[in-house]
């Protein structure tokens, strides 16, 4: 699960295969805990996929984080990423 407070902190609980939590490891959470990935940047909207999750910061950017099978992080590879990650083909580019 994904949340994002009225500070722009995006955070995320449940189940942590893959990495879809964030937090640089498998672990799963049993309460919700702060993706510090983001680095103070400012998250604007949060999805959740089944092995996966996405985050849109204030700067336009698009992050993706967990099961990379099939190429679904949009980086190139089938990579896992543990970590959020900017997805850089889409730099540039307004996403809404």
């Amino acid at each position: 699960s994904l949340a994002i407070t009225a500070d722009g902190s995006a955070w995320s609980w449940g189940g942590g295969g893959q990495g879809r939590l964030g937090h640089g490891d498998y672990q799963n959470q049993l309460l919700p805990k702060k993706i510090e990935a983001f680095g103070g940047q400012r998250v604007l909207a949060v999805s959740a996929g089944h092995c996966h999750s996405m985050a849109i910061t204030a700067d336009g950017a698009v992050w993706s984080w967990g099961d990379g099978d099939f190429g679904r992080l949009g980086h190139g590879d089938g990579q896992n990423q543990l970590l959020p990650k900017k997805v850089e083909a889409l730099a540039g580019r307004r996403v809404v």
